[in-house]
């Protein structure tokens, strides 16, 4: 494997630019490919198998594509199907639930924590799990929020209907005593503002992208695959399996030019 191949980055949709945002910031040496699968938006109401062909399908185009590592930047997916998927992979492979769980862990004084997600995620009581894992006194209120992916994908980071659907969710949440809340779904980092308005009492913000993304550094470095060439030098290429004008009008929202050309292709 040589440091100069890509990294390969895959979510439902718009929601893992979150982690391509994080990785410009710590990694800005690095190329990668990433695969929005709008096709198939949104995963949190895939059943366990449905996921499981999706990501095994992008999966194995990525290893067509000889990338150095994986980033899983679905928090749905890293719930349900990575601890498979790890032993399956030929590459590093990383994704969301254990780099923002250590990191919601170590900002969180009661170790009471609450995780905003999809209802595949909170289905699968991944997160209650592993903290308890961690740290058996801890406590955990997961939540699902399904009307949140819809929106972030249509580009509705605001107005009267997303704050309405923020406001329900802070509701079912806010009279818990937590003092950690993560963001365990990659489109939620995109309607932070809206959450932070609605909860923010002293409270710590996990976004798992940054995390994410410092784990894949290390594992990289480890394996001596960190590129170390001039940052502009870079290949960023966005992949689709839906339609590249939604996918590129709503990831310039969010990334600006970066985004600067989408190819729809089929896997």
């Amino acid at each position: 494997m040589h440091a100069e191949r890509p990294i390969g980055i895959f979510d439902s949709g718009v929601g893992g630019l979150s982690v391509v945002k994080a990785l410009l910031e710590q990694m800005p040496a690095e190329s990668f490919v990433y695969f929005g699968d709008t096709a198939n938006v949104p995963y949190g109401n895939k059943s366990v198998p449905e996921l499981f062909s999706l990501s095994r399908r992008i999966i194995a185009y990525f290893i067509r594509r000889e990338v150095k590592a994986i980033i899983v930047a679905c928090g749905t997916q890293s719930s349900n199907t990575l601890p498979v998927l790890e032993k399956e992979c030929p590459v590093p492979i990383v994704g969301m639930l254990k780099p923002g769980i250590e990191t919601a862990l170590e900002v969180s004084d009661k170790k009471y924590i609450a995780v905003l997600a999809t209802q595949a995620t909170v289905s699968s009581r991944a997160y209650t799990k592993e903290i308890k894992n961690r740290c058996p006194d801890g406590r955990v209120l997961e939540t699902a929020c399904p009307a949140f992916v819809p929106l972030v994908e249509n580009g509705q980071l605001e107005g009267e209907k997303t704050i309405m659907e923020v406001k329900k969710v802070a509701e079912r949440i806010k009279k818990e005593p937590f003092d950690t809340l993560i963001l365990g779904c990659t489109h939620y980092p995109f309607l932070i503002n809206l959450i932070k308005k609605e909860l923010d009492c002293g409270l710590h913000f996990v976004d798992p992208a940054s995390a994410t993304v410092a784990a894949t550094m290390k594992i990289l470095r480890n394996l001596n695959l960190l590129r170390t060439n001039d940052p502009s030098a870079v290949d960023h290429e966005f992949l689709v399996s839906g339609p590249p004008e939604s996918f590129m009008k709503v990831g310039q929202l969010l990334l600006g030019t970066v985004v600067d050309e989408v190819q729809k292709i089929a896997l």
